[in-house]
């Protein structure tokens, strides 16, 4: 019954161009099982060095859940550096015995831990590929949430399981299959672990600078983030993720005498005629978003350093001075960006009487748009998925794949793909369970398909 049902499952007609995300628990209980029960006649489409990889990611999934176990029982919460750089520490020694070259890049230039950046190239090596993971969490020392606890045989919970140290530990026991395997110097590959993905420091061109340099030459860039958490999905596009502030000045007087020619409509009015005009121009674009999240108005306003905290004062007898906007604006290619930036400003250059308004944009996230070689590595990872016999995997839609490092690489890298990191769910709460019995099929799923690139020929 069971084999049936996993052969259903992969044999479903491809959905139009993207999945929809799925994050309920019985599903991946049903998924785990199928990874355990793969179609028939797999074996027979994986050549003799690919099923070396695929028994020896079995026979090393004991030690990466240990390892899984090592790193969540590690407080790595983004400000807590001390532990981000022994979570660093521990993947360290793991690339170190595989004969990497690793080095530590200090974060105190951005104000964070930093980075382990490892790096590879084979004897017969093929064309580069960039594996990237993250070593920190959004659970600082001070969360109540901090401990990984076996919750079944198939699942466990704890900080940062599946977002993203289940990635971390695929990167890491893929690479030990493919060294069991006799297979490891073909491999041409360099692994960036980030010590800030979940809050970034600052400059943000100074926190993935050592990103973007790895990425240099690179044919392939592969995220190992939990993405829609589904194991028959994979991100190819994500959208940017910027902010914008809006200043507006108006003429301050008494309320009776409010749109006469010499007083105008004030700043709160701009204001809103700016946001109307916002979202009817642009509301039905699809994949852009642009969201005022925090508005203050009067004839008196002030906001923190940070732009999240603001403060009014003004009477309604007189005519608001001053109002500030905070938003954050996400598209999914820069050409869109681009064009929705412009129209945002030529919006607010058109004044009301006797008002001022100028906006700013913070580049943020940049956007990875779903090129042609983007497909084409998902077609890759697809056939992995379907030699081993675990399915096909579709495109994530990308109005619900958030902001991710990979993007940082998007204009540097042909063929990117993320979202293929361990499976599970309630990422970001004191509920994130990770999928334990996926762990060796998503593992083998990453060798293989990082075999099959070391065979294609370099650019």
């Amino acid at each position: 019954m069971l084999d049936a049902q996993c052969t259903r499952i992969a044999s479903t007609p491809p959905i139009p161009q993207f999945v929809r995300m799925t994050r309920r628990l019985p599903w991946f209980a049903f998924a785990a099982l199928c990874a355990f029960a793969p179609s028939a006649g797999a074996q027979q489409r994986l050549s003799r060095a690919e099923q070396r990889i695929a028994a020896a990611v079995d026979a090393n999934n004991a030690r990466a859940i240990a390892l899984l176990d090592e790193l969540v029982n590690i407080n790595s919460g983004t400000m807590n550096f001390r532990g981000v750089r022994m979570v660093g520490d521990v993947l360290r020694a793991q690339l170190d015995s595989l004969g990497f070259r690793t080095r530590w890049v200090d974060g105190a230039p951005f104000g964070r831990a930093g980075h382990l950046v490892a790096e590879h190239s084979g004897a017969r090596a093929g064309p580069k590929v960039l594996l990237i993971g993250h070593l920190d969490t959004v659970f600082e020392p001070s969360s109540p949430f901090q401990r990984y606890e076996r919750l079944s045989d198939s699942t466990a919970r704890g900080p940062g399981i599946i977002d993203m140290k289940g990635g971390d530990v695929i990167i890491v026991t893929a690479l030990k299959a493919l060294r069991d395997a006799g297979q490891l110097d073909r491999l041409n590959v360099v692994i960036v672990f980030n010590g800030d993905e979940e809050s970034a420091g600052a400059p943000l061109t100074l926190a993935r600078q050592a990103l973007r340099d790895a990425a240099r030459g690179a044919q392939y860039a592969i995220g190992l983030e939990d993405g829609a958490g589904d194991p028959r999905t994979a991100v190819i596009a994500r959208r940017s993720s910027g902010g914008w502030t809006l200043r507006v000045q108006g003429t301050p007087a008494h309320s009776s005498q409010i749109f006469t020619e010499s007083v105008g409509v004030g700043a709160v009015y701009e204001t809103a005629r700016i946001l109307t005009q916002f979202h009817a121009r642009l509301s039905d674009e699809q994949y852009l978003t642009f969201n005022p999240g925090m508005i203050v108005g009067g004839t008196l306003v002030s906001t923190d350093s940070t732009g999240t905290v603001g403060s009014a004062q003004g009477k309604t007898n007189v005519v608001a001075e001053h109002a500030f906007v905070a938003g954050d604006i996400r598209a999914l290619t820069p050409e869109q960006l681009a064009r929705a930036r412009g129209v945002m400003r030529e919006i607010v250059g058109e004044h009301l009487p006797r008002t001022s308004a100028e906006i700013a944009f913070d580049d943020g996230y940049p956007p990875m748009a779903p090129t042609d070689g983007n497909r084409r590595l998902l077609a890759m990872h697809s056939r992995a998925s379907e030699d081993l016999g675990f399915g096909p995997v579709q495109a994530v839609d990308p109005a619900r794949a958030g902001a991710a490092d990979v993007s940082f690489v998007a204009d540097i890298v042909p063929m990117k793909m993320d979202g293929i990191g361990l499976s599970g769910r309630d990422g970001h709460t004191v509920n994130e369970t990770a999928d334990l019995h996926m762990l060796p099929a998503l593992t083998k799923r990453l060798a293989v398909l990082l075999y099959r690139i070391s065979g294609e020929p370099r650019p």
